[in-house]
């Protein structure tokens, strides 16, 4: 049993992953800004994760084991918190994004168009932070949402005091009514009303992870040893024309896609541009993933007797 404390932790995988954490018998505590309680069995301390003072007077004078943050999206919230569990935590471990690897969001080392991208091309250790740019006003975190991750990675890579692990994740999947960002619930719903999609002609694959396996692998991490980043996606890389494909197989209609060239824009998940991962060291550190086709045409099933959920991001 460990003592575990996860900020954020209300909703869709964060959520799943507090029900695996009980479940598997640590004691649990969420931090959040109070809007959504926690499950029975769970602490819960209410403070905006923003405000320092008030942070640390809720911690009082907790320590943890871990900490998993699932919700810090630039380095100023990195620092905050890094100095917050200073002295009150051995392992802090964050959830981080596919996004890092975007190369039009940065200047990264190019990667053949044939080999996922290993955690290395991304050294949080290196890259440079800037705490002086607006990051708390939301159009421009919005706009610079990959690169609020990788230098909130940055500030605690840096931090000390702490073992640091960052999860990398993959675009998220399933649950129905709860997906994470609305994206295949758009896809479904297109597809089932017989309307096109737009893709890329030359559409390049990317990665996905369904909701629960990302919850059972962020379980995973906070007992396994190892630190830096690791990349969380499913086996299987899928391109636009292939996800399409197994979205109108499972919904019983023909798929219709309206073809655009490199450089328009397209739906969510048609990129012209490569940064599909590896999760090879996920796997040698003892994580097994699951095949994206397999849990897809689940997920989609789900989907299609749902109600739609507001579109939102992590």
């Amino acid at each position: 049993m460990q003592r575990i404390c996860v900020i954020g932790g209300s909703r869709y995988f964060g959520k799943i992953l507090v029900e695996r954490l009980l479940a598997a018998g640590h004691r649990v505590t969420v931090i959040n800004r109070g809007s959504t309680l926690p499950p029975a069995g769970v602490e819960h301390l209410v403070a905006d994760r923003n405000d320092e003072a008030a942070l640390t007077a809720a911690l009082g004078s907790r320590a943890f084991d871990v900490v998993v943050d699932q919700v810090c999206y630039t380095p100023v919230q990195a620092a905050i918190a890094a100095r917050a569990f200073a002295g009150r935590t051995r392992r802090y471990v964050m959830t981080s994004t596919i996004e890092v690897y975007d190369p039009a969001t940065a200047a990264l080392p190019a990667v053949p168009q044939d080999t996922p991208v290993p955690e290395e091309i991304v050294d949080p250790a290196a890259w440079q932070v800037a705490m002086d740019l607006p990051w708390n006003d939301d159009a421009y975190l919005e706009a610079h949402y990959a690169e609020g991750k990788r230098q909130a990675e940055a500030v605690f890579a840096r931090a000390g005091g702490f073992a640091f692990a960052s999860v990398r994740s993959a675009h998220v999947l399933g649950g129905g009514a709860q997906e994470f960002t609305g994206r295949l619930a758009y896809y479904v719903g297109r597809i089932a009303a017989g309307e096109g999609i737009t893709a890329h002609a030359q559409a390049l694959p990317t990665v996905f992870i369904h909701c629960r396996e990302l919850a059972d692998l962020l379980v995973w991490a906070t007992t396994a040893g190892f630190t830096g980043p690791v990349n969380a996606c499913s086996d299987g890389p899928l391109d636009v024309h292939r996800l399409v494909a197994i979205i109108a197989a499972r919904a019983g209609r023909e798929p219709v896609l309206r073809t655009v060239a490199a450089g328009e824009r397209a739906s969510a998940f048609s990129f012209d541009r490569h940064y599909a991962m590896s999760n090879a060291r996920a796997k040698a550190l003892g994580f097994s993933f699951g095949h994206s086709a397999d849990w897809l045409p689940g997920a989609v099933a789900e989907t299609l007797t749902s109600e739609p959920s507001p579109t939102v991001r992590n």
